[in-house]
């Protein structure tokens, strides 16, 4: 019995030993790398982690939760003064760079994939990824082969002054409209973005040539570093290219909507009022289609039979006066109420007072004067 006592200590201690020797083993293994782990850790640069890019990527609404969703593609002209903050500024200045610049360098370093432009039937897979050296030789920009280079891993050498940064005036992007019925909200976002090269055409006459396909949330940690000024009187950067497109501070023209034919706007509608005509059509539905689909509370709906009954009631009588705007400083939206107001004819009127009263009651207060006296 004694025996028992000291082997099943000496046992114990063994078996915890055991376990600690398993779990020292099982922290020390060396696990290898996948092929996409180290493509993200070559790809990023300094200030930018897997972490960040993580948080830049945008939840998609899933299908059986969408009431309503429309794709828009827009030009986004740099002439336009809302749009030229995408030129700034034109060189690099303390790393600064403008938009083109930032895109072609990540797709040339292939830091990002860039895909190929299919005028409205785009899809980002792998399988339409761009060539960056059939690019470069499309498009006439020189380079050299980089550093390292090889046929399988080809790196690309370009010089500042051969990037064609003064020749892109435009982008196109795509905008994704979705209406999710479980937040009764419509929801923007951008999917991709364009640059457009201009050049004169072979037969005279500007020329626009799409470059690549970049998705939006893969460029998004790169652009929240870019700042950027509005206007040139206030000279101060307060907002990034991130905060540029997801507040909508941009100016687009719809050119081209996903439909069934794949046809752009100036096909559908060659003559130019016709097309300004359709296009803020498209825009005002865009805008107002959430409004059309709200379903008022309970408490919201009794409230607007009871002001129309009162409306209603008060038109009868004829006491009401033309609506005005209020602003709610609650909410901050505009809302348009009916004040009334009262004829002074319905009111009732004040009757003047008679000589003979007035004289009654000044008799009155001097006879009960004269009998205290």
């Amino acid at each position: 019995m004694k025996l028992n006592r000291k082997i099943i200590p000496a046992l114990l201690m063994a078996a915890i030993g055991a376990g600690a020797v398993a779990q020292v083993e099982s922290g020390g293994v060396v696990r290898r790398r996948s092929e996409n782990e180290r493509n993200k850790k070559e790809s990023a640069q300094p200030g930018v982690t897997d972490r960040m890019t993580g948080f830049y990527e945008s939840k998609q609404a899933h299908e059986a939760d969408l009431e309503y969703m429309r794709q828009i593609y827009r030009l986004i002209d740099l002439e336009k003064p809302e749009n030229s903050p995408l030129y700034f500024p034109e060189d690099v200045v303390d790393g600064q760079e403008n938009l083109f610049r930032l895109m072609f360098r990540l797709v040339t370093e292939g830091k990002l994939p860039g895909y190929e432009y299919l005028d409205g039937r785009e899809v980002f897979t792998d399988k339409y990824k761009i060539n960056v050296g059939e690019m470069l030789d499309r498009f006439d920009i020189y380079y050299t082969p980089g550093e390292g280079s090889t046929e399988k891993n080809p790196k690309y050498a370009i010089e500042e002054s051969d990037v064609p940064s003064g020749q892109v005036n435009a982008y196109y992007i795509i905008e994704k409209w979705e209406y999710d019925r479980r937040t009764n909200r419509m929801r923007t976002r951008v999917e991709a973005i364009c640059p457009v090269l201009t050049r004169m055409g072979d037969f005279g006459g500007e020329a626009r040539y799409p470059m690549f396909w970049v998705k939006f949330d893969a460029l998004r940690p790169y652009l929240a570093q870019q700042y950027i000024f509005l206007d040139n009187d206030n000279n101060l950067a307060r907002y990034s290219l991130d905060d540029y497109f997801n507040l909508g501070m941009y100016d687009g023209d719809i050119y081209k909507t996903q439909n069934l034919k794949n046809l752009s706007m100036v096909q559908m509608f060659p003559d130019e009022d016709d097309l300004k005509r359709a296009q803020d059509s498209i825009d005002n539905r865009l805008n107002t289609y959430g409004k059309e689909v709200w379903v008022p509370t309970r408490e919201e709906y009794l409230a607007q039979k009871a002001a129309e009954e009162e409306r209603a009631r008060l038109a009868a009588e004829g006491d009401t006066i033309t609506d005005r705007t209020v602003l709610i400083a609650d909410s901050g939206e505009k809302e348009t109420k009916r004040a009334t107001k009262k004829r002074a004819s319905t009111k009732s009127k004040k009757q003047p007072k008679s000589v003979a009263s007035s004289n009654s009651n000044s008799s009155a207060a001097k006879s009960v004067r004269r009998r205290k006296k």
